[in-house]
C-alpha cells in the first residue's frame, strides 16, 4: 500500500472524528447552560477543551455564545472547526477514492454540503441543538457505512488507527480540562453544580448511561477511573489504545521488521500502564500530570507513526 494512500485515509478518519467530537462538546455546553447558575459561563472552558482559547481571543475577544458557535462550528478561517475538518476529510478521501467506497464518499459530500449552505448558519443560531445533533448522525453514518462497505484491509486498519488515535486524544483532553479548569473554586468540589458538570462531560462523550452501569455515584474519582480505565467502553483511553495496539501490529504484519517497530513499543508501553495501573495511583501522582503525560505520549506516538508509514 502506498504511504501516501495510508496517510490520507488516517487523516481522513481522524477529521471525521474530530469534527464529532467537536460537535458534542459544544452541544452539551449549550444544554449545561440550563442547569448553570445565572452568569454562570462556561464558553471560554470549551475553548480551552478545543484547545483553541489563544486563536479565538487574538480574532474575537470576550468569548460569547454566537460567536463561539459560529467559530467551532463555521468558520473556514479556525482550522478545527466543524467545517474545516469536514472539508480536509472530504479532500482526503477525493484523493483517496480508489480505497472509499461510494457510500462512504456520498456521504461525505452529503456532510461538506451541509455545512457549506448559506442556510445553515442561521438554521443553527435558530436550533443549535438539532444542527449538532444531524452532525454527530452524519459522523456515525459515516463510520458505520466505512465497517460495512469497506475491505478490512491495510487501508481499513489505517482508518481505524486514525480514529483510535484521534479519540483518545480528545477524551483524556476533555477530561483534562474538566479537572483543571471548569471548576470555580475548590470549595464547589462536591456540590450540585460540580456533579452536573462531571455529568455533562460523561454526557459530552456519550458514557452517561454505560458509566451508570458501572457507578452509583458521579464523582471525580469515579469519572476519572472509567474514562482513563475502563477497558470495554469504546471512548475510554484504555480501550482506545488497546485498538491502536492491535490495527498497528496488524499493519506491522505486512511490513519490513515490522514487530520491530518503534510504534509498536510505544503503543505497548502505554497499553501496560493502563492496563497495570490503578485510578489511586494517577490521582496520588497528580491527574492533571498523568493527564498531561498520556496526552504527550499520544503526540509522540503519532509522530512516530507519520515517521515509520508516511514519510
Amino acid at each position: 500500500m502506498l504511504s501516501r494512500v495510508a496517510e490520507r485515509v488516517y487523516w481522513m478518519s481522524r477529521y471525521v472524528e474530530r469534527a464529532e467530537n467537536t460537535a458534542r462538546c459544544v452541544d452539551v455546553n449549550l444544554h449545561l447552560q440550563l442547569d448553570l447558575p445565572s452568569g454562570e459561563a462556561s464558553w471560554e472552558a470549551l475553548l480551552q477543551t478545543m484547545g483553541s482559547s489563544e486563536d479565538f481571543m487574538l480574532k474575537h475577544g470576550r468569548a460569547t455564545r454566537e460567536k463561539v458557535l459560529h467559530y467551532l462550528s463555521l468558520d473556514a478561517e479556525n482550522p478545527n472547526s466543524i467545517f474545516s475538518c469536514i472539508a480536509e476529510a472530504r479532500e482526503n478521501a477525493r484523493c483517496v477514492r480508489e480505497i472509499c467506497s461510494s457510500e462512504m464518499w456520498a456521504i461525505l459530500n452529503r456532510y461538506f454540503l451541509l455545512l457549506k449552505n448559506p442556510e445553515t448558519s442561521q438554521k443553527m443560531f435558530e436550533n443549535p441543538h438539532d444542527f449538532f445533533v444531524s452532525v454527530k448522525e452524519l459522523s456515525q453514518l459515516f463510520g458505520g457505512v466505512a465497517w460495512g462497505t469497506m475491505s478490512h484491509g491495510e487501508a481499513w486498519r489505517f482508518l481505524r488507527l486514525g480514529r483510535m488515535v484521534e479519540r483518545a486524544d480528545q477524551t483524556s483532553r476533555i477530561l483534562d480540562v474538566k479537572y483543571f479548569l471548569l471548576l470555580p473554586s475548590p470549595t464547589m468540589v462536591g456540590m450540585t453544580l460540580d456533579s452536573v458538570q462531571w455529568t455533562a462531560l460523561l454526557k459530552s462523550v456519550s458514557a452517561f448511561e454505560m458509566f451508570r452501569k458501572h457507578y452509583s455515584l458521579v464523582t471525580p474519582r469515579n469519572v476519572s477511573e472509567f474514562l482513563i480505565l475502563n477497558d470495554t467502553f469504546p471512548r475510554s483511553i484504555h480501550f482506545c489504545v488497546r485498538e491502536i495496539d492491535k490495527n498497528l501490529n496488524n499493519i506491522a504484519k505486512n511490513t519490513p521488521d515490522g514487530v520491530h517497530r518503534e510504534s509498536i513499543r510505544m503503543v505497548g508501553k502505554l497499553g501496560a500502564e493502563l492496563e497495570f495501573s490503578t485510578i489511586e495511583e494517577y490521582v496520588k501522582g497528580g491527574l492533571h500530570e498523568t493527564l498531561d503525560h498520556i496526552q504527550r505520549q499520544l503526540a509522540d506516538l503519532h509522530n512516530v507513526i507519520v515517521h515509520e508509514f508516511f514519510s
